[in-house]
């Protein structure tokens, strides 16, 4: 039915006059809506203007939403599976076919601009309609594809017109807060857009912990399992795609600013001070990044902002159902003063210093759920117990059981790793310690401690950088009496002493401290709404967020700042794709030739977890040890398996075959790979093919 329609609309009703405007319609369609639009409008021109804007949104929203569902539907378009097909006026397009993204916007757009302007609803719909038969005329789309991209269209509208109602009414109560809800939901939608259809594929790091999520297990060589979990969860929801790996990275952003809200919320009792602080987290380079890569900060910063909102929570004794106390709170403070305990009346005082064990409970899981994703998580035991000695109102939570009781919780939701580690030689701690380069004593490296502030500046963006932390500084050396303040001081000044003096010793990677800035933005807001500032400080601060949205946006398609290979950090994340799909032919040529089994495997972790997700079939990889520091892959082995079979060997760079590896096969044949973009070489690869495996010296572990 469906394709005999679309050969009667693309053969049976050819004639040149239609050859002639349908093709026309197909690519110019939106000029004859502006013309409609503006005839329809120009009675009422504000009203026109509020709308046209409200339809780019519409249609922004449609043409995002019609790709993402064309790459998870994939359904091919007739002109690609169907014989004599007439394409007419154009090519067979590069996309999918369902849904048509011309007829989903026209149509968009069409029902949102005519709930405004009802006269315009005929001339809106026929130009739709026309859009859609247009589609099916030229030989891009079938019938269904077009009636269901109308009525796709249909929802789409409807979504946005009761979300412009809804944040209309509310915004006239509630401002900040509707910008926040707003712009929170349209930055996720984007998010999952890019997942679907942004540029960049799976990174090294990504990789390699997809790789484990196909071997769960109580904790893995270099982190706590978590990691491994969620992408478990989300690719046995989704798949195994580059969107199923990073499904649940929007949703965690999106939760930490949920609770950053929160959080200042508890701390200020102001709405613009809690906007502006979880919409600070959302733009800055350093943390937006973690909204569309999967690596471990993307649930670790969550943890550690749950971690700060339940802390909160616990040392004020606040619980949701105590009426009494907020309405008292309600009654004794303005919007924007923090509460102090100081000023309390004495009932209050006491229930204030007997905070509820729920919250102590779940601070213990949350804390031991963060120590399962990053060992970072341990600073949060020092800012915390910093925050309560040296904070008079607070001592005496140390005589009650909330905060023992949270510390061994979360050491029970920790022990997996401890039971994993003491049946593998405490290689986790041996790492750790490699990495924090402890065995190199005390040193001073004027370099490291340079390239490490520079690394700050450069991940929350130049001036903003300058911004938030003059603000938190301010912002406490102005208000040391206030609780509130000495309580987000303790959650940021020593994390960042420690790693400003650790950089003089070793090298400090510039995430390493990103979990401190998270109370740095709450007191940065808090420093910004609290005092009347001057123009030029209003002026600066305005450019500074302005700068870090631009930033992070040229980020998420770094083709368009053109940077060098060597500049780009995003080109670790491509290139990927082409060499999985060598080695698949690599390997289909190899067992054409007669190869009965064939292994893939690399000297690096970076390649053998790349090779295991692009190559076609996804199969397990080996990563040989010829020197390098221990990984993952040698706790899982496997090459005492692999005796007699041939095998793919996969290096960065152009050599020769390691002798080690040499001596290990009877023979090989190498061969160059190039991924270049453009004339530009974004990375070479030596793939040699490699025959009879002999087997291979256990090699002892020098460096981890």
């Amino acid at each position: 039915m469906d394709t005999s329609l679309f050969v009667f609309i693309n053969q049976g009703l050819q004639n040149s006059f239609l050859d002639y405007l349908m093709p026309l319609i197909s690519r110019k369609w939106y000029l004859f809506v502006i013309a409609v639009a503006i005839i329809s409008a120009m009675k009422d021109r504000k009203k026109g203007i509020m709308v046209f804007v409200l339809c780019l949104i519409a249609a922004a929203v449609a043409d995002g939403g019609g790709n993402v569902l064309k790459h998870l539907i994939a359904r091919p378009r007739p002109c690609l599976v169907l014989e004599s097909v007439r394409l007419v006026g154009s090519g067979c397009g590069g996309s999918f076919s369902l849904p048509s993204n011309h007829a989903l916007i026209a149509f968009t757009v069409a029902a949102v601009f005519s709930h405004f302007f009802r006269r315009a609803i005929v001339p809106m719909f026929l130009i739709a309609g026309l859009v859609a038969l247009s589609r099916v005329y030229i030989g891009v789309h079938y019938p269904s594809d077009v009636l269901a991209s109308a009525a796709l269209g249909g929802v789409t509208a409807g979504c946005i017109l009761f979300l412009y109602k809804w944040s209309t009414e509310r915004y006239k109560e509630k401002p900040d807060t509707t910008v926040m809800i707003i712009s929170l939901l349209a930055l996720t939608l984007f998010r999952y857009y890019y997942l679907v259809t942004g540029p960049v594929g799976l990174g090294p790091d990504e990789a390699q912990y997809w790789d484990w999520s196909r071997r769960l297990d109580l904790s893995y060589y270099s982190k706590g399992p978590v990691i491994a979990y969620l992408i478990a969860a989300s690719t046995w929801l989704t798949g195994d795609t580059v969107y199923g790996v990073r499904f649940f990275a929007p949703l965690l952003l999106l939760l930490g600013s949920v609770f950053i809200y929160r959080l200042t919320m508890e701390l200020y009792h102001d709405t613009r001070k809690a906007t502006a602080a979880a919409l600070v987290f959302q733009i800055t380079p350093l943390f937006a990044v973690f909204g569309v890569i999967m690596t471990i900060d993307a649930p670790f910063i969550f943890f550690w902002i749950l971690s700060l909102y339940l802390f909160w929570k616990a040392v004020s004794g606040q619980k949701p159902e105590d009426k009494s106390l907020r309405s008292y709170e309600d009654e004794n403070l303005s919007a924007s003063q923090p509460l102090n305990f100081s000023t309390s009346r004495p009932d209050t005082l006491q229930r204030a210093s007997h905070a509820s064990k729920r919250y102590w409970y779940l601070l213990g899981l949350a804390v031991g759920l963060g120590l399962l994703t990053k060992y970072t998580m341990a600073f949060f035991y020092l800012c915390a117990f910093l925050f309560i000695v040296t904070s008079k109102d607070h001592r005496s939570q140390l005589k009650t059981p909330g905060p023992y009781l949270a510390f061994l919780l979360s050491l029970v939701v920790f022990s997996p790793v401890l039971i994993w580690n003491a049946g593998h030689d405490w290689v986790t701690f041996k790492h750790t310690a490699g990495q924090t380069h402890i065995a190199e004593g005390l040193r001073i490296s004027i370099k490291d401690f340079f390239e490490f502030i520079g690394s700050q500046i450069g991940v929350l963006s130049p001036l903003l950088f300058f911004a938030v932390m003059i603000g938190a500084i301010r912002n406490y050396v102005n208000r040391q009496s206030s609780i509130v303040n000495r309580y987000l001081f303790w959650f940021w000044a020593p994390v960042l002493v420690f790693f400003v003096l650790k950089s003089l010793q070793a090298k400090v990677q510039a995430n390493w401290a990103m979990f401190a800035y998270i109370a740095v933005f709450i007191a940065f807001a808090d420093f910004f709404y609290s005092k009347t500032h001057k123009k030029w400080e209003k002026i600066f601060v305005t450019v500074a967020l302005c700068l870090a949205f631009f930033q992070t946006a040229a980020a998420h398609y770094p083709k368009i700042l053109n940077l060098p290979v060597k500049m780009d950090p995003s080109s670790r994340l491509r290139g990927w794709v082409e060499l999985g799909i060598k080695t698949g032919e690599v390997y289909n040529s190899m067992l054409s030739s007669g190869s009965s089994e064939v292994f893939i495997f690399s000297d690096k972790y970076q390649v053998a977890g790349e090779l295991a997700f692009y190559t076609p079939g996804q199969p397990y990889t080996y990563c040989v040890n010829l020197g390098r520091r221990m990984n993952q892959y040698d706790i899982w082995g496997g090459f005492d398996r692999l005796l007699g079979q041939d095998a793919i060997f996969v290096t960065i760079g152009e050599g020769d075959m390691p002798e080690a590896l040499e001596k290990a096969f009877e023979s090989h044949e190498k061969e160059s790979f190039t991924v270049k973009e453009g004339d530009r070489i974004l990375r070479q690869y030596s793939i040699f093919r490699s025959y009879d495996f002999k087997g291979l010296e256990p090699r002892k572990t020098e460096s981890y």
